[in-house]
Order: C-alpha cells, then structure tokens, then sequence
C-alpha cells in the first residue's frame, strides 16, 4: 500500500490538499500491547485492526471514497490479561477521554468521519472505545463485537475461543507474518475455552479460565489464506459502519 494513505506518512500541504479536495475519511485502528499466547507478537490487535484498516482503504477508492489510515491506539484496557508479561493495561474513563480528543482533532482538520477501528474485545476496553460517540456524530465504531458483523467471521470466532487461536494467528499469518514465532506455533495443542462464555460467568482474568498460556482456540490450524478471508470481513465491517457518501 502508498506511503500516502498513511496520516504520518503525508506532509502538512499533501493533507491540505487532500481535505481541500473532498471528504476524507480517518481510519484509526485500536488495539492494546498485551499477551497473545507464546506465538504472537504484543502487538496482535494492532496488526489485526491496522490490516482491516488497510483493505478497506482499498475498498472505499474502489468507490471513489477517500480514506487515510491515522496513527493507531496501542493500549487500551487488558485486566483480563494481569499476570502476564507484556499487559500494559490503561483505565477505561483515560483510554475514552484520550480517544476523544484524538478524535476531536481529527475532526478539527476537516476530517468528514472518524471511524475507530477497535479488535482488542476485552469488554471492559470495548465499553471505553464506544464511549467515544458520545455527542460526536462523526465518529464511528468497527468492532467484530457487533453481531451483524461477528456472524459473517469464522467458526472459531463465533466459539468465542479465539484469543491467539485459529483466527487471529491466521491473520496475522496474512498481515504480518513477521509477529508469528512459527516453531513456538507449530507444537500448541487447542485450548478450546470460549473467552465469552467465561466472561458471562463472571470469570475475569485469562489465568482463572484457564489460559495457562495466555491463548484460547487452535493457532496450530491457522493459514494465511484463512486470515486474508477474515481481512476481507472485517473491511466490510468498516465500510458498512461509515455513513453512505
């Protein structure tokens, strides 16, 4: 993908230009730096959300739609995590204000529509990212948790035991190969506990479901060719968020 489609990549009279042309839409992807068991990087919900991020870029020029891709959201809040090397948790009410005043600065430079593009789905995280609409008609959320979008992702996801399993090691598999320790990945047996259903009993940490090793689900099974399938959902999920042009 062009340098140019990146926010940081574009000097202060390319953007200038581009928002003097017509509407263009920021994409901010959000994410968190916490454990992904011992096969992906602490970046994973970055990468995941970023590669949405990317594809739909694509998908919006297709339409004659123009679109940037902001600087993303490193942190966010991971109690579930705590234990963990690598959990960088922030409070929910810090995470929403900060994303709020990202938002409202993008908003500021003409931006016409901000969409935050959130796949760390810690409730908790969630709750925090969605707070940001409020009295901000121009921001919007993309978040697999929606279920109009949940229902169109993999099997693995809709167990809801997918934390580093099947379906985010496939794409990062597709986006960024690179965050994948591959001889850590290949021996993991499935840890099949569904995230969700332990969170709905009021289990709240990865170590009291038992996540030992800090992932849920099959990453043993993971491909690229199933990972670029679920970028292709998930830039749908960002496109149909978008109000219509």
């Amino acid at each position: 993908m062009s340098a140019t489609v990146e926010l940081h990549a574009l000097t202060s009279p390319q953007l200038a230009a581009r928002l003097a042309a017509g509407p263009v839409i920021a994409l901010v992807p959000v994410g968190s730096t916490e454990p992904h068991g011992p096969h992906l990087g602490l970046g994973t919900d970055v990468a995941i959300s970023r590669a949405a991020c990317v594809r739909a870029v694509e998908v919006l020029a297709a339409a004659g739609r123009a679109a940037v891709i902001a600087p993303a959201v490193p942190y966010g809040v991971t109690e579930c995590a705590a234990g963990f090397a690598g959990a960088v948790s922030v409070p929910g009410p810090v995470l929403t204000a900060f994303v709020g005043a990202v938002c409202d600065g993008l908003v500021a430079q003409g931006f016409a529509q901000v969409a935050l593009v959130n796949n760390h789905l810690e409730p908790a995280h969630d709750a925090a990212i969605r707070a940001v609409t409020a009295g901000r008609p121009q921001v919007v959320i993309a978040c697999p948790l929606t279920r109009r979008w949940a229902r169109t992702l993999s099997a693995e996801f809709k167990s809801g035991a997918c934390h580093a399993g099947r379906y985010e090691t496939s794409i990062v598999l597709a986006a960024e190969p690179a965050l994948v320790d591959e001889a850590a990945r290949a021996p993991l047996a499935p840890v099949p506990i569904s995230l969700s259903e332990q969170l709905g009993k009021g289990v709240t940490t990865f170590a009291a479901m038992g996540m030992h090793d800090a992932y849920a689900g099959d990453p043993a099974a993971a491909t690229a060719a199933e990972g670029a399938e679920q970028i292709e959902r998930l830039a749908e999920m960002i496109v149909g968020e978008l109000t219509p042009a």
